[in-house]
């Protein structure tokens, strides 16, 4: 068993409440949940029964702020669980809430990986995108087909370079800090070289290494 410690109204929604057990944050809930079941501070309750509280009366609302949240933009399933738990809800809801967003294709890591590399790859390199994949919870297979879909890597390399060298004297120790920055953008060693040869004046004998 486990005692509520705490009922507070949430600042920026005040129909809901936080709830605290054991003097630690537990979760957040409808006020309307509060009242109805007469939770109060100092009552002994099991925590499942809390959960089971909160997911009865605000899946669907949890729902409904998840698809508000990837309205703007596509999310994996690793951000909208981390959006929800901000949100103060138990990973039940979070469960609830994914199982329903599969269902009607409203997430898909794998279309987000794809698209997410296609647009990224025009500017970065694959290997920092793979590392902000991997960040955002997708799994390595994932990232790893989704790479195949980004095409002209030297190219970007070209052009990321070409903006970074604007206003720049292509001597020797700029290169090599233009070098630097490529790899900082994910690009491998290789593409790096060879977008630094497209610089004009570039001498053949710099060492980059």
């Amino acid at each position: 068993m486990a005692e509520i410690t705490g009922i507070t109204p949430q600042v920026k929604d005040k129909t809901r409440c936080n709830v605290e057990v054991d003097g630690r944050f537990y979760c957040g809930m409808k006020l309307e949940t509060v009242m109805q079941n007469r939770l109060k501070v100092g009552m002994t309750v099991e925590k499942e029964y809390l959960a089971a509280l909160q997911l009865e009366s605000e899946k669907k609302t949890a729902l409904d702020k998840a698809l508000r949240h990837i309205s703007v933009s596509m999310k994996t399933e690793k951000q909208i669980r981390e959006y929800l738990t901000k949100k103060g809800y138990l990973s039940e809801i979070s469960d609830y809430v994914i199982e329903k967003m599969r269902e009607y294709h409203y997430i898909n890591d794998e279309e987000y990986a794809k698209m997410y590399s296609e647009t990224a790859g025009k500017r970065k390199g694959k290997r920092l995108i793979a590392v902000e994949l991997k960040r955002k919870g997708v799994s390595d297979a994932v990232i790893e087909t989704a790479l195949t879909s980004i095409t002209g890597e030297k190219e970007s390399a070209e052009r990321v370079l070409e903006k970074y060298m604007r206003g720049k004297t292509a001597d020797k120790k700029t290169l090599s800090k233009a070098y630097a920055y490529l790899l900082g953008k994910g690009y491998d060693y290789d593409t790096a070289k060879s977008a630094l040869q497209s610089v004009k004046d570039v001498e053949d004998e710099t060492n980059f290494d």
